[in-house]
């Protein structure tokens, strides 16, 4: 927690990383957003039904592998009709509602505030913000660098592959991020009033008596602390027995043509931490299939695309034949995911 409050004492840092982090890739992979000439016509399949597709976890599984340690993580549950045929009323009502509303009136929209903001789907959130799926980057950045000139130091990780992207085509739409993900929109937006622009100066609330995690990020509608850092965080190599550096480095102690993966020396079927990923915001099957073949599966959101310079305080699941005591830097860890990424059919977790 002591990382934590750090993070917190740096929100204009962390608000700043946020807040320009097209910009500040816009060096390396040139994310300006291209706004198209034209409004996007709606696609006639639900965009988040799209986004939800993933590869189906036994397709090209080598019938004699022994998969049994997978079947302790499974994917979020794909939604029943009765889900979908809600949302699509719901998607329905809302185009006819928003049909000639100024842009003023839809700022207020109910859909943008709690509660409803947190049971929108990205159906309902794409009738007004289709342009996120069909935006693209420059090709060339206003200094004149080429975007096929350029790479980003996580584009080196196994796990990113084709051109350079935009910011939510990397977290809705590709692939990979279909593969192991199950991001909903209200994962990092959760809806405020546009009038507060900082969690210190709330109307109704005492000045300066906002909570030491605050609702948001200084003017920021997103809070890195509880959304990107879970991802984009530091490789705490320092809290690892046996593991001396940062793990580019590392893993040359660790992998061969045999071990493919060091995590899974320690973090393997028997080891630590096995208790993980299960929850509704990741695919956790395909994690750790995928993990089985490259560490860089592992690495990719443990450090190897790190943002900040903290890393996130993961839940620490009990574990078979876990130490009965706690170590120092853990002690104020939770032993539970967050409640509302918590999945009822299962007890594991992050």
């Amino acid at each position: 927690m002591k990382k934590i409050e750090t993070l917190i004492g740096y929100l204009s840092l962390a608000g700043f990383l946020s807040t320009a982090a097209l910009a500040l890739f816009a060096v390396g992979n040139l994310i300006f957003m291209a706004v198209p000439d034209a409004a996007v016509a709606a696609s006639s399949e639900p965009a988040a039904q799209e986004l939800a597709t993933a590869p189906d976890a036994t397709e090209g599984e080598d019938p004699e592998e022994d998969t049994t340690f997978l079947d302790g993580f499974t994917n979020p549950p794909v939604r029943t009709a009765e889900e979908q045929s809600s949302i699509e009323a719901r998607v329905a009502a809302l185009t006819a509602d928003v049909e000639g509303m100024d842009y003023e009136r839809a700022r207020y929209h109910p859909l943008h505030f709690p509660p409803q903001a947190a049971q929108a789907s990205n159906e309902e959130c794409l009738v007004c913000h289709q342009e996120i799926m069909t935006a693209k980057p420059l090709e060339q950045s206003p200094a004149g660098v080429s975007a096929s000139d350029t790479m980003a130091w996580y584009q080196t990780l196994a796990t990113y592959g084709g051109d350079q992207q935009t910011f939510h085509y990397r977290h809705l739409q590709s692939d990979y991020a279909k593969s192991v993900m199950n991001l909903q929109c209200t994962f990092c937006h959760k809806g405020n009033d546009p009038r507060e622009e900082s969690p210190d100066m709330i109307p109704g609330r005492d000045l300066f008596s906002a909570a030491s995690t605050p609702e948001f990020t200084l003017r920021k509608m997103v809070n890195p602390s509880t959304t990107c850092l879970r991802c984009h965080g530091a490789f705490p190599y320092e809290h690892m027995d046996g593991v001396e550096a940062n793990w580019p480095e590392a893993r040359l102690d660790f992998e061969d043509e045999e071990t493919p993966n060091g995590c899974l020396t320690c973090h393997g079927e028997y080891g630590f931490r096995t208790n993980r990923h299960n929850v509704t915001y990741l695919n956790a099957h395909e994690i750790e299939d995928l993990a089985t073949a490259s560490s860089d599966t592992c690495y990719g959101c443990h450090g190897g695309r790190q943002w900040y310079r903290i890393s996130y305080p993961y839940p620490r699941h009990v574990w078979p034949d876990m130490d009965e005591e706690t170590p120092d830097w853990a002690i104020d860890r939770p032993t539970q995911s967050d409640p509302e990424y918590q999945r009822p059919e299962t007890a594991q977790s992050e």
